[in-house]
């Protein structure tokens, strides 16, 4: 989960649509301004290129109207993920990643060992019930909470597995000084799209680089400011 900009304004096709009986949220171009605004990936999660996809409303409408058509009010989501948030009354307050006053990185930690089976630990910096909320909330979408969801989980995180793996292979070869000069600038730019909001799961990427001196020290100006 990052923080992400949402595009304005809205799609005009909301407020037609808004105005009828039985209208349709997923209008027009609501979808692919979506798509496009949250970079192909579900808000909660991250993972890119989603097969199944939620047109989420992050506040439930519960037959409201205004809530309903809301742009603001519209997400990319994973069927999992939304599901997932579905399950307990809690996750209707959570950390809302199109507000600039939500930040993300610097209320939850995100960390994920690059080995076959581990589970994702993510921790909130503050004690706050929306930030504690949203951790309760991750926890579940990456490791579980049925047996179901268990296997869903699992296949995210491996995904996410094989997205630090690759990742760890370009800090490891950036820092190899068997690599000619134009061999690791190439490598760089590698690691700044690594580090990209388009990218798969980037506050795991984020969180590696926030906390090693080095790392920081060399890529910090591809972290979001």
């Amino acid at each position: 989960m990052i923080n992400i900009v949402r595009s304005q304004p809205e799609p005009k096709c909301l407020e037609i649509e808004k105005s009828k009986k039985d209208g349709s949220y997923a209008c027009d171009d609501v979808e692919l301004r979506l798509k496009n605004d949250f970079h192909n990936k579900c808000y909660l999660c991250e993972e890119k290129g989603i097969s199944t996809i939620n047109i989420e409303h992050f506040k439930p409408h519960k037959g409201n109207k205004d809530l309903k058509f809301d742009w603001n009010n519209l997400f990319w989501s994973s069927g999992h993920c939304n599901n997932t948030k579905l399950a307990k009354k809690e996750f209707d307050l959570i950390l809302n990643c199109t507000d600039p006053k939500h930040k993300i990185l610097e209320m939850i930690r995100f960390e994920i060992k690059p080995f076959p089976f581990e589970e994702a630990k993510i921790t909130a910096r503050f004690d706050e019930p929306i930030i504690q909320n949203t951790v309760m909330l991750l926890q579940m979408i990456y490791n579980g909470s049925t047996n179901h969801k268990e296997i869903e989980g699992a296949n995210i995180r491996q995904k996410l597995i094989e997205e630090i793996r690759d990742f760890g292979v370009l800090l490891s070869d950036y820092f190899d000084d068997t690599y000619l000069e134009y061999e690791k600038n190439e490598i760089k730019q590698r690691i700044r799209r690594k580090l990209s909001p388009q990218s798969a799961f980037t506050a795991f990427k984020i969180c590696i680089v926030q906390e090693n001196n080095t790392l920081l020290k060399e890529f910090s100006q591809f972290l979001p400011q």
